[in-house]
């Protein structure tokens, strides 16, 4: 026991010294913002540290390996109210099939509902309106390659939409999992979001161009189509472990800590904790992105309910909320059920 107390102090301390080797923000440089908006009610509420943990299927979100440790069948569905009224909807099913491995399923739908177009000379609107509509669709699969050690791996189709141009590609997660011992501390290392750049295309980049506007008698309206610039996809490497603390019988207290090397901002450190209750009732908090600067608020709270059926059948309730700070509350919630 005291040597894992050890290691996972020396955990933590080299996940926050990595904060210190890199460093460089390239804050709204990527696409596929959306792919970043975390579903789980449940990882949210602990500060988002999910790469660890295991037991649902939307953990596949946080690590593709956690799939591997998934029993029987799981599905949940998310509901966001994310910022400026903009609604997220979140689906996933998993599937253990013995020694084949586990299969998920995802569905990422967001919206922005309509918004009215303004411009310089018509500020309170020209009398149209557009929406932002971004969806994904991911296949993972998960499995346990030792008694210990588990890897996983998801790919997944986008697609974003702005009015009337779009963008679609393709996104790769991958990862791994590592339990020093059961019900003990677990290792947990993932990539999210990798794949190749993409760009904009769609009638709104079609112009009407004029080759010398100071010569008079040419044609001033031949047809064009501007060209955008691709980027690349917001690409995350996560480190995380996680802690269960036995209090009494029916009281479990699982720490957890991630700390996150992003391609568009600078490192962070998420933690948070989960206060288990007779496998019924969860209380959750923590905080996310520490030592990030300019960040937006951080501290996370929620809360769960979980009912038995039928023998080992579930049906959970999840609720997070999470402060943004200036950009204002989110609040997600969870409903859940495991065959």
């Amino acid at each position: 026991m005291k040597k894992q107390y050890i290691f996972l102090t020396a955990v933590i301390i080299i996940l926050t010294a990595n904060l210190y080797i890199f460093g460089q923000s390239k804050a709204g440089t990527t696409i596929g913002q959306f792919l970043k908006i975390e579903p789980s009610s449940r990882n949210t509420a602990i500060g988002t540290a999910g790469t660890s943990l295991y037991g649902e299927a939307s953990s596949v979100y946080y690590n593709p390996a956690s799939l591997g440790r998934l029993q029987g069948m799981d599905a949940q569905f998310t509901y966001n109210e994310w910022l400026a009224d903009i609604k997220v909807s979140y689906a996933a099913v998993a599937m253990n099939l013995s020694s084949i491995g586990t299969f998920s399923l995802t569905v990422t739908s967001l919206s922005s509902g309509e918004i009215d177009v303004t411009t310089v000379d018509q500020p309170l609107g020209t009398g149209e309106r557009y929406s932002v509509n971004d969806f994904a669709l991911g296949l993972g699969y998960g499995l346990m390659l030792t008694d210990r050690v588990s890897v996983g791996i998801q790919l997944s189709y986008f697609q974003e939409s702005i009015w009337h141009s779009s963008l679609m590609g393709f996104a790769m997660n991958f990862g791994v999992q590592y339990q020093l011992e059961p019900g003990g501390l677990t290792l947990g290392a993932s990539v999210t979001n990798f794949g190749p750049r993409a760009s904009y295309s769609g009638r709104d980049l079609y112009v009407n161009f004029d080759f010398d506007p100071k010569l008079n008698g040419d044609n001033d309206r031949i047809p064009a189509d501007l060209r955008t610039d691709s980027y690349g996809l917001p690409t995350t490497f996560h480190v995380g472990a996680s802690y269960p603390i036995k209090i009494t019988d029916d009281q479990l207290v699982t720490l957890c800590v991630d700390a996150k090397h992003p391609n568009d901002n600078n490192e962070s450190i998420n933690a948070g904790l989960e206060w288990n209750i007779m496998n019924n009732f969860f209380v959750r908090g923590g905080y996310r992105d520490i030592f990030l600067q300019d960040r937006e608020g951080g501290l996370v709270l929620g809360a769960g309910v979980m009912v038995n059926f039928s023998g080992s059948n579930k049906v959970k309730f999840d609720y997070a909320w999470a402060d943004y700070g200036r950009l204002n509350k989110t609040h997600r919630f969870t409903v859940g059920i495991g065959l």
